[in-house]
C-alpha cells in the first residue's frame, strides 16, 4: 500500500554506523532506523545470538514457558526496579498494553469511565487507541471517531497535569520523558519527579513511554532515571531488539498485577528468537559501557553543534538528551532529508522545523565529528539557499 513516502534508495548491507546501497554508495547513518539500531548495523554479537537461536527454536507461543523470555524479563526488571513484563512486538503494542492496564486498574477501583492524561506534541503509536492518545492532529486525521478516555494537556506543564488529575475519572498519566516525534522536546529538570508526586498524591498511575528514550539512548538505561524516580508502567521497543521486532510493557506494584490470564496476550510476543536478540543487546550495552558513552558523546555533540551553528540566525535552538539531538530552524526544513541523503547522510526532520538525530550508541569520536560537520554544512547551505 502507498502509505509510505519512501525515498528512492535501497540499502543492501550495513556495518556499524554505515550503510551501503545497491549501487555501492556509502552513507553515514545518524538515524539508526529511527532509534532502533543502537548497536549499529550487523553487530556481531546480536547476529551470533540470532543465528544460534534460529538453529534451535523460533517460536512456541505463550501457551508455554519461554526460557529466554523469562531471562529477559528478569534482566529488564533488575535494570528498572520494576516487577513484571508483558512482551509484544512494537512500541504501539506496548503502549496499547499500558492503556489497557490503566483502564482495568480504574475499573477495579470502581471508575466507570477511566481517563488517561496525555500531552500535546506526543506520539504513542498508530493503533486506534495509541493514535488517539497521540497529541498530533495530523495523526488523527481520517481516523475519527477517536477512542475516548484521554484528557490532553500541554507538555512540560505540571500545573495542567495537577488540575486534570483532580477529576475523579482520571486513573493515569502517560507521557514521554522526551518528546521524540514532537521535535526532541526536553522538559524542565523536575518535570517527571513532579508528575510522580501528583500520581502518588492522587493514587493514579504514572506511565512513561520510553519507546524512543529507553535502552541507553539518553545516557541512562531509561530516561526517567535521570530524575531518580520509578514509574508504575514503562513501555519499551525500538532499541531493545536492535532491529528485531520486540516491545515490552514493564510494570510494578498494583499495575503489575492487573493483567491476568485471558485479559491480554500476544501470539509472537517475546518468542525465543527476539528474546535472544534482546539479551544480546543488553549484554553488549553493559559490557561496552554504552549508556555512559551516550551521555558523554551526546553532550559533546550538542556543544559542537552550538559552537558551529552560532553564527546562523536561522538556527533557533540546539538541544538534546544523550544521543537524542534536535536542531530547530526558523522555517520548515523537510527538504533537508533528501539533501542529506544525496550527500551520503541519513537524518530526519520532525515537527516541521527540527532536524532530529538519533545516531547509534556505538558511534566513534570520528563518526560523531563527521555527523556534526556534515549536518552543519547542510544546514548552512540550506539556510543560505545554496543547498
Amino acid at each position: 500500500m502507498s502509505n509510505y513516502g519512501r525515498m528512492d534508495v535501497t540499502f543492501s548491507h550495513g556495518r556499524g554506523a554505515w550503510l551501503w546501497d545497491t549501487e555501492g554508495r556509502q552513507y553515514l547513518d545518524a538515524l539508526s532506523g529511527i532509534a532502533v539500531c543502537g548497536l549499529g548495523h550487523a553487530h556481531p554479537d546480536v547476529t551470533a545470538a540470532i543465528a544460534a537461536q534460529a538453529t534451535r527454536l523460533l517460536h512456541t507461543s505463550n501457551l508455554y514457558r519461554v526460557e529466554r523470555q523469562e531471562q529477559l524479563a528478569n534482566r529488564l526488571c533488575a535494570l528498572s526496579g520494576m516487577d513484571r513484563v508483558f512482551f509484544c512486538n512494537s512500541g504501539a503494542e506496548a503502549n496499547e498494553a499500558a492503556i489497557k492496564i490503566a483502564r482495568k486498574f480504574g475499573h477495579e477501583k470502581g471508575v466507570a469511565r477511566p481517563a488517561v492524561i496525555v500531552t500535546d506534541g506526543s506520539f504513542h503509536g498508530r493503533t486506534l487507541a495509541t493514535l488517539s492518545a497521540t497529541g498530533n492532529a495530523k495523526v488523527h486525521a481520517g481516523f475519527e471517531p477517536l477512542v475516548e478516555g484521554f484528557v490532553r494537556v500541554p507538555y512540560d506543564d505540571v500545573d495542567a497535569v495537577g488540575n486534570a488529575a483532580s477529576h475523579a475519572d482520571v486513573v493515569a498519566v502517560l507521557v514521554e520523558p522526551v518528546e521524540g516525534e514532537g521535535g526532541i522536546v526536553v522538559p524542565q529538570a523536575r518535570y517527571l519527579s513532579a508528575l510522580r508526586k501528583i500520581c502518588d498524591d492522587r493514587g493514579i498511575l504514572l506511565m512513561l513511554d520510553e519507546v524512543q528514550t529507553g535502552m541507553g539512548r539518553t545516557g541512562r538505561w531509561f530516561a526517567h532515571q535521570h530524575q531518580g524516580i520509578v514509574p508504575d508502567v514503562m513501555t519499551l521497543a525500538k532499541g531493545l531488539g536492535n532491529g528485531v521486532p520486540i516491545g515490552a510493557c514493564v510494570a510494578r506494584g498494583a499495575a503489575a498485577e492487573v493483567l491476568q490470564p485471558g485479559t491480554h496476550g500476544s501470539t509472537f510476543g517475546g518468542n525465543p528468537l527476539v528474546s535472544a536478540a534482546a539479551l544480546a543487546v543488553l549484554d553488549t550495552i553493559e559490557r561496552d559501557g554504552l549508556v555512559q558513552r551516550a551521555a558523554t558523546l551526546g553532550a559533546r555533540m550538542v556543544e559542537d553543534f552550538k559552537r558551529a551553528l552560532a553564527g546562523n540566525k536561522a538556527v533557533t535552538n540546539v538541544r538534546g538528551h544523550g544521543l537524542m539531538l534536535g536542531i530547530e530552524l526558523d522555517r520548515g526544513c523537510y527538504d533537508l532529508v533528501k539533501l542529506a541523503l544525496a550527500r551520503g547522510l541519513l537524518i530526519n526532520v520532525t515537527a516541521d522545523k527540527t532536524v532530529r538525530l538519533l545516531p547509534p550508541l556505538i558511534l566513534s569520536d570520528d563518526e560523531a565529528r563527521q555527523i556534526v560537520e556534515r549536518v552543519c554544512a547542510l544546514i548552512n547551505d540550506f539556510t543560505a539557499g545554496a543547498a
